[in-house]
């Protein structure tokens, strides 16, 4: 099952804050993690103990979630399983378990999917796979999920991990060998909407090995996926920034691990990952028709010249690679060490189009199609140090240093042209934290020092931007991050908190770097290009106890320069905006479990953004952010019942509520909410395996995403409609 641990928002930290509040089941996260060899059955089926301490790993070292500082929710293996009988739509699982997430595109894009209002940090094993120098809202699918033990999100903008986490981190913790002996799983899955072509095929497999101080555990799989359809029969259309359906997926996953030194205490462990997510290219789009409600749409074939028969386009594709070499030493002069070297490659090649941006009659008089592509190639290094009962009991240093260069670019990939030149950032963060146990009372207290610097050659803007000479430069970013939180345990399962932190990224420079357009600008007159910097308070109490949880808390987030998305009304492109923006939201979540066997869960979240009407206005903040920015309020429902240790079915409803803001405005929006159902039911049958059955909206409602419901280009998606999806899975 999920675990809801609302804790302290604690948006600076820099190693990990020691004040928290939790409310949840408390299943430990540190067995969660060591638990690789888990069947479906068994982890659809898990009853979490309440009595049991919650270990997040996630924060640069173990620590137990309620001496962190931050809106912590930590995903189970239960939770997991339970999405993937529903769907493998990588970011579903977020939408239905985490308050502050917004609604999921189903799709590989994820404009508009984000944390408390701004955007997340995808990570994967504490390495960073979003590319926030350009991001292109493709970073959220980079592995199988059948790879992942658990997800450890945290809310709030954040300067833990450097750049990136405006709106919180989402760390994708794999799994390992755990279980002397060899191990091996295989698991098969098909789905369908019950139309020929809308079939989706998986099959995969894992082997785990653990002897001696030596482990491993290796994961493989493939995927093909057919055409999607709405609720009413009709096929949805193919996103202009790729979609899941009509295609193919492939990964292969690594991690070798060995102990030694005396009682194990260090170990070193080798991780390599490859995924590729391919378009099959058999549909190509064809639009609806907002105006009648009619949505857009996808026909069979590819996409063609219509006089010459040439195909249009090269497939699109998300391809990540990353390895890494993890060190630890749980006994080095009283604390811990742990540090991690990386290497990580991002490739995402969106679908083509003839749109105006991309046209110059120097290379073709006629109509061109193109299709962009972005590159990211990053390494670092990342270390944590933390020492216990330092100078005195209870009190604890933790510091450390990270390092990291990224070279993200975007290309124009069909004619080889420059549309958002080599970006080149190089950062070195040093931070220190402090905590202190004083009874029932806990004080925390950190620093982050953020140097950064992007370095940008001088380049040619396309011939839509007037093919205009930009000066290169550098552009420099130091900033000095605080953060300090108290939390107050009062007995009888009650906890209260407070907490101020300040968290720092930089905008989507991509965009303003390619929509340059007047000769005579340089790379570091551009105001555009300013960081952000958050300024965060939140507070909130829980309650735990023997039947359940309850949490309560609220948060405000304010950045003087913030960093907004509108859409250009010739291109239906996007426009970066930097205006003041005030961030305020409460989230609520809430766990029941009258008997050992049954378990409810809620949440509600709510979430409102606050910016100026135009760059350069500073007061007042009277213009409401819509759904490219912050999703309408949320809630989700979903109960339980594991009725017998081999059998458990549950039940789930999703809201997204409706909402009309900015009346009489440029910016005036109107998007329609709706509720959908879903259910799963798992049985392990002894000597044979495990078959699970999950349904995707369940009473096949016919809706628009609300990201579909404003006008951006070729994006008037109705959502997937009923979807009935069987997996079996044998372990040997």
């Amino acid at each position: 099952m999920q675990m809801l641990a609302r804790l302290a928002l604690g948006t600076a930290l820099a190693g990990t804050m020691c004040s928290a509040a939790y409310a949840g089941p408390l299943t430990s996260g540190a067995a969660a993690a060591d638990d690789a060899t888990q069947t479906p059955a068994q982890a659809a089926g898990a009853v979490d103990d309440e009595t049991t301490p919650v270990v997040v790993t996630g924060t640069r070292s173990p620590k137990a979630v309620d001496k962190i500082a931050g809106a912590i929710t930590v995903i189970s293996p239960a939770e997991l399983q339970r999405s993937l009988t529903i769907t493998e739509d990588a970011t579903a699982v977020l939408a239905r378990t985490v308050p502050g997430y917004s609604e999921s595109n189903q799709t590989l894009n994820t404009l508009g999917e984000t944390m408390r209002g701004r955007t997340a940090l995808y990570m994967f094993d504490g390495i960073p796979q979003s590319t926030p120098l350009r991001d292109g809202s493709r970073n959220a699918t980079f592995t199988d999920m059948a790879t992942i033990q658990r997800i450890e999100v945290v809310g709030g903008a954040s300067a833990t991990e450097g750049i990136g986490a405006a709106g919180g981190i989402i760390n994708y913790i794999s799994k390992r060998a755990t279980e002397p002996g060899t191990h091996f799983g295989v698991t098969g899955r098909f789905g369908t909407q019950f139309d020929d072509d809308s079939a989706i095929w998986k099959i995969g497999g894992t082997l785990s090995h653990k002897s001696g101080g030596l482990d491993v555990f290796a994961a493989g799989s493939y995927v093909t996926r057919g055409i999607t359809y709405d609720a009413h029969g009709r096929r949805i259309g193919i996103s202009a920034s790729s979609s899941v359906a009509d295609s193919k997926q492939w990964d292969g996953f690594l991690k070798v691990g060995t102990n030694f030194g005396d009682g194990d205490s260090q170990r070193i462990e080798g991780v390599a990952s490859y995924f590729k997510l391919k378009a099959n290219g058999n549909y190509h789009y064809v639009a609806g028709s907002r105006a009648l409600g009619i949505p857009d749409t996808a026909e069979p074939g590819p996409p063609v010249d219509p006089i010459t028969g040439q195909l249009l386009f090269a497939p699109d594709f998300n391809q990540f690679q990353q390895y890494a070499l993890n060190y630890s030493n749980t006994s080095l002069f009283g604390g811990s060490l742990v540090a991690t070297g990386y290497y990580a490659k991002q490739e995402m090649r969106f679908p083509g189009d003839n749109g105006i941006d991309k046209q110059d009659p120097r290379i073709s008089p006629g109509v061109i199609f193109d299709q962009s592509e972005i590159l990211s190639k990053k390494y670092g290094l990342r270390t944590s140090y933390t020492r216990p009962d330092f100078l005195l009991q209870g009190f604890e240093l933790r510091f450390g240093v990270d390092a990291v260069h990224d070279q993200t670019q975007q290309y124009l990939a069909l004619t080889n042209r420059i549309w958002v030149p080599p970006l080149n950032y190089t950062s070195f963060g040093p931070y220190v934290q402090l905590a202190y146990d004083l009874g029932p009372v806990t004080l925390s207290g950190g620093w982050r020092h953020e140097d950064g610097k992007v370095e940008v050659d001088d380049y040619t803007t396309t011939y839509y931007r007037n093919s205009v000479l930009v000066k290169g430069g550098n552009l420099k970013y130091k900033n000095d991050l605080l953060n300090a939180g108290i939390i107050g345990r009062f007995g009888g399962g009650f906890s209260a908190f407070a907490t101020y932190g300040e968290g720092f990224t930089l905008p989507n420079v991509g965009i303003p770097l390619r929509n340059v357009n007047v000769p005579g600008k340089t790379v570091e007159g551009l105001l555009d290009l300013q960081a952000v910097v958050f300024k965060n308070k939140e507070v909130g109490f829980n309650w735990r106890g023997r039947m359940g949880s309850v949490g309560v808390s609220y948060y405000q987030s304010k950045s003087d320069l913030g960093s907004s998305l509108t859409v250009d009304p010739v291109t239906k492109d996007y426009v970066l905006n930097r205006r003041p923006i005030k961030i305020y939201g409460f989230d609520v979540t809430a766990e029941f479990r009258p008997i050992s066997t049954v378990r409810l869960n809620a949440l509600f979240s709510h979430v409102v953004g606050k910016t100026s009407a135009a760059n350069g206005v500073t007061d007042p903040l009277n213009v409401t952010l819509g759904v490219l920015n912050i999703a309408p309020d949320k809630a989700n429902e979903q109960i339980s019942w594991q009725f017998t240790p081999e059998g458990s079915i549950s039940f789930g409803a999703t809201s997204f509520f409706s909402r009309n803001i900015n009346a009489g405005k440029p910016t005036e929006e109107h998007t329609k909410g709706y509720t959908l159902f879903d259910a799963t039911g798992s049985y392990r049958v002894n000597d044979v395996g495990t078959f699970s059955l999950g349904v995707e909206n369940l009473f096949n409602k016919f809706y628009f995403l609300s990201s579909s419901q404003i006008d951006i280009y070729q994006n008037y998606f109705a959502g997937r409609g009923r979807t009935v999806s069987l997996t079996f899975h044998r372990d040997f």
